[in-house]
């Protein structure tokens, strides 16, 4: 088991690499930074203290070598709009992005689990085939639409909820479904199928067999081994759950790391888009290290493999 959690922290390495150059790349892609970040009547003097002040003066190995030795000591530059270090604008920003996903994420758990048991228990009945029929439509459906189409019935229709900002728990509702609207039905699926699995073996045929109530069955022994596969694609959904951040935070006004990075690429404040960027990345690298390590806890034939 050691030896497995120590090989998949090393592979973490490699990833981490490829993170910091596609972050160094991002400025690179479409020509001269100081073009991309400085206005188009910018003096030529101006331009040439921008290009030395930032390091761009430099040959392209020595600036990466530069911004990777910056970037892990935490250091990802001022904000161009802000004037202040890009990673406090993003720490300042965490708590609402992170209260915003865990919300999402246990709605998506809380809604998602009982759908695909209730789907996998009533196997080609009516309400296996209404739950079937509402995935198919809800993973066909963009979060932006479901977050504007949820504010035009909650909040503008029925008054019920605020439209947007972060000023108290009822801000919180309409962007949490909205975010969550895209995992659930995965989450479904994924149950459904898995419950399906396991309600075939002979080890549930043996409890049916000795009189173990269904419903025991059904949400103790299988749902228990169902959630070792679901946890890896709860995991694999955390990228998901960023990129939808992003919509929905802008969709609501929510005042997070999603809605930061669209405001610095609308400014063109690459500091803090490459600082966006490498957050996300660095979250999606651990978090899924971690489903990794709790994936061989919940199942030791992992470890030994």
């Amino acid at each position: 088991m050691v030896n497995y959690i120590l090989r998949r922290i090393l592979l973490t390495v490699p990833t981490l690499i490829a993170v910091l150059i596609i972050c160094f790349g991002l400025t690179r892609i479409s020509g001269d930074p100081a073009d991309l970040m400085l206005p188009i009547d910018v003096s030529d003097d101006a331009r040439a203290a921008f290009r030395q002040t930032h390091g761009l003066d430099k040959p392209i190995a020595e600036q990466f070598l530069t911004f990777t030795v910056n970037a892990l000591q935490g250091d990802m530059g001022r904000s161009l709009r802000f004037g202040e270090p890009s990673l406090q604008l993003v720490s300042e920003r965490l708590a609402a992005t992170s209260e915003l996903a865990l919300a999402a994420l246990g709605l998506s758990i809380a809604m998602g689990i009982p759908l695909g048991v209730i789907a996998a228990q009533r196997y080609g009945s009516w309400p296996d085939r209404l739950i079937r029929n509402g995935i198919a439509v809800s993973q066909a459906v963009p979060s932006f639409y479901v977050g504007i189409l949820l504010m035009m019935v909650f909040a503008v229709g029925f008054g019920m909820l605020p439209i947007g900002g972060r000023q108290g728990p009822a801000n919180l509702v309409l962007p949490a479904l909205t975010l969550a609207s895209g995992l659930v039905p995965l989450i479904a699926r994924v149950t459904r199928s898995c419950m399906l699995d396991e309600l075939g073996r002979d080890y549930i045929r043996t409890a049916r067999a000795k009189g173990v109530k269904e419903t025991l069955i059904v949400w103790k022994h299988s749902l228990r081994n169902a959630c070792i596969p679901l946890v890896t694609v709860i995991g694999l959904q955390v990228g998901a759950l960023m990129s939808g951040v992003v919509v929905t935070e802008t969709v609501f006004a929510w005042p997070g790391i999603g809605r930061l990075a669209i405001q610095a690429i609308y400014a063109r404040d690459f500091p803090v888009v490459q600082a966006v960027v490498l957050f996300f990345s660095v979250v999606f690298i651990l978090v899924n290290l971690f489903v990794d390590i709790l994936y061989a806890v919940m199942d030791p034939r992992v470890g030994y493999k």
